[in-house]
């Protein structure tokens, strides 16, 4: 669901690409930091964005407030699974994660937590959040989380990262399966609004997750993952953040003429998304003027990426309160 951020674990610095031998592992494993370190395996802070796109449409599919203990089963279950798919994730990829900086600290690269262990905790938390949205909540959330865990594991991970620069525009469905699961979770079925709202999430992935490469791209080219930004110029790169831009901000107003939000949604839409396209086009202009290094300034697109989902998620929510 390409998605972003990393939780670092309270572990000694070393440099990348540097793995503890078996005797450091079993001296430098306290209980408190093992358990810090299991927490990380679930990559908490990539979840909590999921769960800003799963309780808000919880909101607007029972145009009201939901059922706090079925909001509270199905965030509790939706961690689950994101945490299993995240922690299988980093099973997978933990002979890259030691050769880059930016992953250089994770629980099986420091020795933290050992590859069975991972493997393990992963399958246990993805069984687990799959049985509890099937007796908890409904079979359809618990089949499209199971779905949105394997795809994210097997094609993502597994068979787009290595191989193409296409990787997070396809990986990133995993991403956009939170809306559905919230809409089922309140209705056990499916509609035009959690559609709409998941192709937002699916043009959001890649101008959300390019700027964060342009600014890593050493660490990916160090692994060979051919991520845009390192088999492409930064015009490039920029060209095809505007071209999503403007794809994302058009979809998130469909929701509105389909009959789905009113003033207060479609005001905080036109809003947010006229920002984030004057932060798309300006990265571009500084592409197109070769700008490099600090200057260019691609973090910027990233970190209002963020806030932008949260107010148009928030809008999702509030609104039914002003119809």
């Amino acid at each position: 669901m390409s998605l972003s951020g990393v939780c670092v674990t309270a572990v000694e610095s070393r440099p990348a690409g540097v793995v503890l031998d078996a005797s450091q592992k079993s001296s430098r494993r306290p209980f408190g930091a093992r358990v810090k370190a299991f927490v990380a395996l679930t990559k908490p802070r990539i979840i909590e964005l999921l769960l800003i796109t799963t309780v808000p449409v919880m909101f607007l599919a029972q145009q009201g407030v939901p059922d706090l203990t079925l909001v509270l089963l199905t965030c509790v279950g939706g961690y689950l699974s994101a945490g299993g798919a995240n922690a299988l994730n980093m099973y997978i990829d933990r002979d890259i994660d030691a050769l880059m900086d930016r992953t250089s600290q994770r629980p099986l690269v420091t020795g933290m937590v050992s590859p069975r262990e991972c493997l393990a905790f992963g399958i246990t938390l993805a069984v687990v959040s799959t049985l509890m949205f099937g007796f908890a909540v409904n079979w359809l959330s618990a089949w499209l989380s199971l779905g949105a865990l394997l795809f994210y594991v097997v094609v993502y991970t597994m068979l787009l990262k290595r191989r193409t620069a296409q990787n997070i525009v396809w990986g990133g469905i995993a991403g956009c399966m939170p809306v559905l699961i919230g809409w089922s979770a309140v209705t056990d079925s499916l509609s035009w609004a959690p559609v709409v709202l998941f192709l937002v999430i699916f043009f959001w992935t890649p101008p959300h997750y390019w700027p964060l490469s342009m600014k890593v791209k050493e660490d990916y080219a160090r692994v060979g993952v051919p991520m845009l930004p390192v088999i492409a110029s930064n015009k490039v790169v920029a060209r095809q953040i505007v071209i999503y831009s403007w794809v994302m901000v058009a979809v998130s107003l469909l929701l509105t003429p389909l009959g789905y939000t009113g003033w207060f949604y479609t005001a905080v839409a036109l809003a947010a998304g006229g920002w984030w396209l004057w932060e798309a086009h300006a990265l571009q202009n500084r592409a197109k003027a070769e700008v490099t290094g600090a200057k260019l300034k691609e973090m910027r697109l990233f970190h209002w990426s963020i806030t932008y989902v949260s107010l148009l998620f928030v809008a999702v929510a509030i609104d039914p309160f002003l119809r």
